[in-house]
């Protein structure tokens, strides 16, 4: 038998050229593609026995074109990409990496809340066009200063990044509130308290969102539950676009009710140019990239090997549709 034929399909999001994939040209034979169209999927899969995908959609159909692929591994912990019901009834384990951007992430809500409570950028920018050298006073500020300690974080989905999102905050002296559906061990640290989410858009001055994208919570931040929060709130959400109405979060933003937000994901992803909230006031969208330090990013590779590894060894790590 000769090596095992590994392909993957956009690599590119993995490594754009600093994440090489030595671990698994020991394992195989291995075929990159960077990027992958939707009518390519099943012609570049053909022949594969793993495929490793970040967003690449597979389909039922595709399980049924394509039936020599084994193991499908995924490059990221949602799944959703993969029908994983048709994946388990061809016999194909579908695995994930679990734990990977727990610290990248919960940092990256802090440079989104942090641009909003000082706006770096804009006063920087202010000082290079001339402004501080044109006045008399030894400092000037263009927007209000906000200072964290005492205010109250709203965490919702209190899972590894959740948490990791509240000691960020109890570390700033924030007051922490969480909802979550299963809730666990409260944390050492206080305040901390349990809330429901309607308690909670109504209490937090700044809401994080942490849940993933499940029929349960598709649409959660919506009109009924904006009309909660207070007008200097500041909502981010580094987890699902779909968790927002973003017709409803616009709405909240340019009516006033909401002070700001700060997007990492869209309901669509790369976001369409007719997305509301290209529009909104005070809305600040980055191109999903919470998840992608190099740190992060090597520890998916390093995860995502061990996965094809154990596969070709006949064991079996991070599947989610035994």
């Amino acid at each position: 038998m000769g090596r095992p034929k590994i392909v993957i399909l956009d690599g590119a999001t993995l490594n754009p050229g600093d994440n090489p994939w030595t671990g698994l040209n020991a394992l195989g034979e291995v075929v990159v593609y960077d990027h992958t169209s939707a009518d390519a999927v099943v012609e570049r899969s053909r022949g594969a026995t793993v495929l490793v995908i970040n967003k690449v959609k597979l389909s039922r159909e595709f399980f049924a074109q394509v039936p020599e692929v084994r193991l499908v591994a995924v490059t990221a912990t949602g799944t959703d990409c993969v029908d994983v019901t048709a994946a388990r009834e061809h016999g194909v384990p579908v695995s994930n990496v679990p734990i990977y951007g727990t610290d990248s992430v919960a940092q990256f809500v802090f440079a989104l809340l942090l641009h909003l409570c000082h706006h770096i950028g804009l006063h920087s920018q202010a000082v290079h066009d001339g402004e501080w050298s044109k006045i008399s006073d030894f400092c000037f500020w263009k927007t209000p200063l906000v200072e964290l300690a005492g205010l109250t974080m709203g965490v919702v989905g209190f899972g590894r990044i959740g948490q990791r999102t509240g000691a960020l905050a109890h570390a700033f002296g924030m007051n922490v509130l969480a909802f979550d559906t299963r809730r666990g061990p409260a944390p050492g640290y206080e305040p901390f308290a349990w809330a429901s989410v309607e308690e909670l858009f109504a209490r937090s001055d700044v809401i994080s969102l942490h849940c993933p994208s499940t029929p349960e919570t598709k649409g959660i931040v919506n009109r009924a539950l904006l009309r909660h929060v207070r007008p200097h709130t500041i909502l981010i959400n580094t987890s699902r676009g779909d968790l927002v109405v973003e017709a409803d979060l616009a709405a909240a933003l340019d009516g006033g009710q909401l002070a700001a937000a700060a997007v990492d994901v869209v309901s669509q992803e790369p976001i369409r140019p007719d997305n509301v909230l290209l529009r909104a006031k005070n809305c600040v969208i980055t191109p999903h990239i919470a998840w992608a330090t190099l740190s992060a990013r090597r520890r998916l590779m390093g995860t995502t090997v061990e996965n094809v590894a154990n596969f070709l060894k006949g064991a079996s790590a991070n599947v989610v549709n035994p």
